[in-house]
Order: C-alpha cells, then structure tokens, then sequence
C-alpha cells in the first residue's frame, strides 16, 4: 500500500512538474525577437521545441480572444492594447500545455494634434485647487483637493455663483468627481475611499473603497459605466452599482505606453484627460486605449491672474447642449470655454 501510494505521488508530482515546466518543453519565438507590435501587425511566429516532442496544434491567444493565424504569421487584431500576455496552446503526443511570453500591443497610428480657440471667458474661484469638473444639464460641479481645503459644489458657471457646497473631512485630499443617474461621485486621493452624493442636495450616502488601482485621481462615466484614472497607465471601469473594478484599459501610443491621464471626461466614445502637470489633454479611445489625439493648451495659463499659488491646467467638462469644452485650472479665476480644433 505504501509502494502503490508513493508511484501515485510521484505521479501526480511529475504530472504537476511537467505543467509548471512548460518553458523547458517550449518556447514562444517571434519574428526580430521584438516585444513591441501595433494593433493589426502580422508577425512571424514560432514554437522552439526543446525537447523534439511530436506537436500536433498550436493556438495563440491574447485576452482569452484566439488570434488569426495563417503561414507561420500571427495577427494582433485584438481590442484592448497595452501590457499583455501571449498564450501558445500547445498539444503535443498525449499532452497539452499553455506557454506564455510578456508583449506590448501599441495603437496603430500617431496621435493627431489639436489646438483650442476660446469662446468665452467665464469667472473662476482662484482659491479652488480644482480636480473635478462636470456638467449635469446646465449646472457645474466641481470637487476640489487639499487637506482642509477639499469640497464638492454646484455652481452657476457664468457667474461662478455657488449654488450647493459641502466640505470634506479635513484629513483628506479631494479628487476627480462624476455624476450619474441621481448620484455625484467623489474621489479622494490616497486614503483609499471615494464618497457618494444625492446629486440634488449633495447629502452623502455612501463611501466606497477601492480595489486594484493605486490612487485616486480622475472620474467620468459614458451613462452606463465609471471610468476612473489612478497615477498609473490604467484606466479602470467600475460598476456603478457597486463601485467594484470589472476592468480596465491601459493608454498607449503608437510608440509606448503612457501613465499621465489625469482629470477625465467622456464624449463620444472618447475620454478626454489633462496630462498631469502638463498644459495639454489627451483624447483616448475608451475601447482600446489608444491615443488618438493631444490638444496643446499653451498660452491659456497665461490668461488668468498670476499670483503664487498659481499652479496647472487641471478640469475639464463637456457642455452637451452648447457642445463645447469648458476647461480651468487649479487656482485659476478664469473659466474657459473652447473648441477643439484639429491643426
């Protein structure tokens, strides 16, 4: 009984060494040895067969979606870019075995460029850090950073008249804000929390906690689902239901991938997001993460009054009804309202 229980250890011990041994079996080989494709590139492919095994099939497949393959070249004609991981499904003699290799999947094309022109100008509060701006029919809400200094309030944005206001706990840091259905949701930055709000009286209901993302930076949502931005290369979609992360995408270019998306808003079928730190926005694809665009807003800082709490181009909003963009900075007093135009 002892012999008989040892062969079907050792069995199972073998059986299970030959699945996590799998790269002493195989290995993926791509065409130039690359580890960096674009959406729709055909690259040569091959399995390097170490040990001379009888290989009966091989499927690849990226995000759990079979990828085309045809003469020895497979086709990266996936949806989502970014980090990924290739699978190679390998049967060979009465076996099979799932290898892996680390690639980057990029957009296909550069960003297009675009600039601005400004319709109109509008007061801004210059003591609001702003992180979050958004439209719901004709009112503003704008949430703001700052231990101490953090709130979330409607305005009359032609005025810059506070309509509602409420202060969030001094020992957090307010962040990007959204609004759906009959709720205002709230970001903080690094206590790990976000708040939700009765949209008509600003009363908070509820907190939520975050999953996998490191931060909490943006917020903006496409009627159905949140998107949420974290100081990383992620863009993550929430359930609103639940606030849970159910997915994400990563933002990419056609030469890398990027980790600067800021404070969020959707249009379209696009997420347009401030570049952290920078003076210009970024137009995403909210399928796959590319870069479609960067709108240069150079020269707009320059505009409003300068004075030493000053800092970056920071909110941005979509009028659906005038169809235009309204975008500020923190401590601005100056609220613009743009076009954006391709150059």
């Amino acid at each position: 009984m002892k012999v008989f229980l040892f062969s079907i250890s050792t069995l199972f011990f073998l059986a299970c060494g030959n699945a996590t041994d799998a790269s002493k079996l195989f290995d993926i080989q791509l065409e130039g040895q690359k580890k960096s494709f674009h959406r729709n590139d055909k690259v040569g492919v091959a399995i390097k067969n170490k040990k001379d095994l009888n290989i009966s099939k091989v499927e690849y497949f990226i995000d759990g979606q079979l990828l085309p393959s045809e003469d020895g070249k497979i086709t990266f004609g996936i949806e989502k870019l970014g980090n990924k991981v290739l699978i190679a499904k390998i049967a060979y003699e009465d076996s099979s075995v799932d290898i892996t290799k680390k690639i980057k999947v990029l957009a296909e094309n550069s960003p297009e460029v675009y600039t601005y022109e400004i319709v109109n100008t509008f007061p801004h509060d210059k003591t609001s850090f702003t992180q979050g701006l958004e439209f719901n029919n004709d009112t503003l809400y704008e949430g703001t950073g700052r231990k101490g200094q953090s709130v979330l309030r409607k305005l009359d944005y032609k005025t810059g008249k506070v309509l509602q206001h409420i202060d969030l706990d001094s020992s957090v840091f307010g962040e990007g804000i959204t609004v759906l259905n009959d709720n205002v949701y709230q970001l903080t930055w690094q206590s790990g929390l976000g708040y939700i709000y009765n949209k008509s009286d600003l009363s908070k209901t509820e907190t939520f906690s975050y999953g996998k993302s490191k931060e909490g930076w943006g917020l903006c949502n496409d009627g159905q689902k949140i998107y949420k931005s974290d100081g990383t290369e992620k863009i993550w979609i929430l359930n609103p239901k639940d606030l849970t992360e159910v997915d994400f995408i990563e933002t990419v270019t056609n030469k890398s991938i990027f980790n600067k998306a800021n404070e969020l808003e959707y249009v379209d079928g696009k997420i347009y997001a401030n570049v952290w730190q920078k003076e210009s926005m970024m137009i995403i694809d909210a399928k796959s993460g590319a870069i479609e665009g960067v709108i240069n807003f150079g020269g707009l800082k320059e505009k409003v009054e300068q004075h030493a709490k000053l800092d970056v181009l920071n909110g941005v909003a979509y009028h659906p009804k005038r169809k235009t963009f309204f975008v500020t900075g923190k401590n601005w007093d100056k609220l613009f309202e743009v076009n954006i135009i391709k150059k």
